[in-house]
């Protein structure tokens, strides 16, 4: 549901009671959670009892399961999330009392009032550099405000009310959200068409971006990693306007580079140079090409906002990654499992890479969730070629979240486009059956890999535990 976005957003102090409708989801919990450390009065709904509700309860706020308008409380301000329908009972009744009805991107413009933004966009990789940039920070001596799509594992959480003059932020653009913000830094990953359920054709979601350079403060900068097309397009165009832009990659046109690439078991490290001078190496926990070019724009940014090499290296360093991005999940009879929020072609790819090199002379067996029938029509093929670089592939169906079921659009599609031989590659519609095959097909050496942005979240664990009592057995 797309809700219109005011043209005045008031400070979050000056909003009295603010009830979320969809308060379990990662981007409306994060708000909410900075809300309620700052002393402004929190309540909120959801149908799921999700894992960011607990730290929520933790500081005081109410948090109901299901829907009811009776849930409203007193509250003056709703903050409604997009996969809220339209005949959702808070929504209908905060429209019928008149309160101030706003989308996420209005709720967290409001909370970043009075702070210097850092907004991270970009198709793909989005969390991670945030939570690489907040950490580094961090380790800097800063103490900023964050708002990230996921758990950070240095902190437990996927959001805090910081003390510090900078605001880090996930800048989402599936539903337009980015273009409400006014960034100092503005950081762009890659530039990849996707949510064309929103943006309607390539054309439109890359003038988006185009859109978001607009927004930069006029003393601000963007970064961009260049080594992605659309990327590199982007940063040409914003230097075309004038806007400072620092190009960061492992080409020759990148002002930062990485170069010296190495990949060990769950690690990755890199050095890296500017202008012709060598700044030092840095080391990642996390494995994965990808994850080296989202922690050089990480890096990039804290160079230009004048923090030390050394310090911001240690915190991309310490980062031990976030919740549902390569997430190990354990390990049992020799295999490990990881879960990946991995949803679209480029994210399935760079993350079965990064398995293939965890799992060594063992096998990669990966399970993949589609999300959103609009996606899977478009990318179904592309998404099922990704998944030919693992060894054994097990489809379930498309996870629907805010749309309705397409009899034509099913995890079939995906399924008959993976390039491996039909022994290889299995659809299994029975979402509870998943993990007893997973269990079935791995064995010591392997790494399994859960992929998808929807309930396959929950399939990992169960797989672990599988393994585990086979094992015991």
């Amino acid at each position: 549901m797309r809700i219109p976005v005011p043209d005045e957003i008031p400070a979050a102090d000056e909003l009295g009671t603010v009830h979320f409708v969809g308060i379990g989801g990662a981007g409306l919990s994060a708000i909410a959670r900075i809300m309620a450390a700052r002393g402004i009065t929190v309540t909120g709904s959801d149908d799921n009892d999700t894992p960011f509700l607990p730290a929520l309860r933790e500081l005081g706020v109410t948090c109901h399961l299901g829907y009811d308008a009776a849930h409203l409380g007193d509250a003056d301000t709703v903050v409604v999330t997009t996969a809220a329908r339209e005949d959702n009972p808070e929504y209908v009744a905060a429209l019928q009392r008149g309160l101030r009805v706003w989308p996420r991107s209005a709720g967290l413009a409001s909370v970043m009032a009075g702070s210097s933004v850092l907004a991270v966009a970009g198709t793909h990789g989005k969390t991670t550099t945030t939570g690489l940039l907040t950490v580094a920070l961090r380790h800097c001596g800063a103490d900023p405000t964050y708002a990230v799509g996921g758990v950070l594992a240095a902190t437990g959480r996927n959001a805090d009310a910081g003390s510090g003059e900078w605001f880090v932020a996930e800048a989402d653009e599936s539903d337009g959200a980015f273009l409400v913000y006014r960034p100092h830094a503005a950081v762009v990953t890659n530039v990849e068409a996707d949510h064309l359920d929103v943006w309607g054709t390539p054309e439109a979601y890359h003038a988006a971006f185009e859109d978001f350079l607009d927004r930069i403060e006029p003393d601000g900068f963007l970064v961009c990693c260049v080594d992605d097309p659309g990327a590199a397009a982007l940063a040409a165009t914003a230097r075309e306007r004038g806007i400072e832009t620092l190009a960061v990659g492992t080409g020759g046109d990148a002002e930062l580079r990485a170069t010296d690439l190495a990949f060990e078991g769950t690690t990755s490290s890199f050095t890296v140079e500017r202008a012709g001078e060598e700044l030092g190496r840095v080391r990642l926990q996390i494995p994965g090409e990808h994850y080296v070019l989202d922690a050089l724009a990480a890096l990039a940014t804290g160079l230009r906002l004048g923090l030390p090499f050394d310090g911001l290296a240690e915190g991309l360093g310490a980062f031990g990654g976030s919740g549902r991005r390569m997430e190990l999940k354990g390990e049992a009879g020799g295999v490990r499992v990881f879960d990946s929020y991995a949803h679209a072609p480029a994210e399935i790819a760079g993350d079965l890479r990064a398995a293939r090199g965890i799992a060594g002379d063992g096998r990669v067996v990966a399970a993949f969730q589609p999300h959103l029938v609009s996606r899977t029509r478009l990318f179904g093929e592309q998404m099922g070629a990704a998944l030919g670089a693992a060894d054994e592939v097990v489809v379930l169906d498309v996870y629907l979240a805010r749309e309705d079921a397409d009899p034509e659009v099913t995890g079939h599609l995906v399924a008959d486009a993976v390039p491996l031989g039909a022994e290889h590659v299995r659809f299994e519609a029975d979402f509870d059956a998943v993990p007893s095959l997973l269990a079935d097909l791995a064995r010591s050496g392997d790494v399994v890999l859960t992929l998808g942005a929807g309930t396959i979240t929950e399939l990992a664990p169960r797989v672990v535990d599988l393994l585990e009592e086979r094992g015991e057995s």
